[in-house]
């Protein structure tokens, strides 16, 4: 009797075990983040210029969006977007700040979290700080030996 109460409380367990590994559904109707562009290009520009981009997007769903996180791939990259609903339709913008002060080439990401279809959004910055140009000014001459300063 044992037996046969153990075999129907592996067939429960088993049941229960496959019942919870299906997916649900995605919602058809829910909202969905559609942007402008993907990746912000910064070019070549110099240490200390301006590192701030937005990212507009719009909401292409049938629900309000709700972005609950964006976090970028280091401390050099801080997004900020508002936590305000976006409605079906409307528009809305992740703004991006990287620190410039860092010289090289930029290559950074943004993953923007949100109630969306297609959620997680990767958002990409791209570019290249340059080192500040050096001024030359001429070698002025030592005025006790007539030579120039090295």
């Amino acid at each position: 009797m044992k037996k046969i109460g153990l075999f129907f409380v592996a067939i429960l367990f088993a049941v229960f075990a496959v019942n919870a590994q299906t997916t649900t559904t995605q919602n058809k109707k829910g909202p969905e983040m559609t942007f402008d562009k993907l990746t912000h290009d910064y070019g070549k520009i110099q240490q200390n210029a301006d590192g701030n981009c937005e990212f507009k997007f719009k909401n292409t769903g049938k629900e309000p969006l709700i972005i609950t996180d964006a976090h970028g791939s280091c401390g050099c990259t801080v997004p900020s977007y508002s936590k305000e609903p976006v409605l079906p339709g409307k528009t809305g913008t992740i703004k991006v700040t990287y620190a410039t002060n860092r010289i090289g080439v930029i290559n950074k990401n943004v993953t923007v979290t949100s109630n969306a279809k297609n959620s997680p959004i990767v958002l990409n910055i791209a570019g290249e700080v340059l080192q500040p140009a050096t001024i030359n000014t001429p070698d002025k001459p030592n005025p006790m030996t007539n030579t120039p300063n090295k």
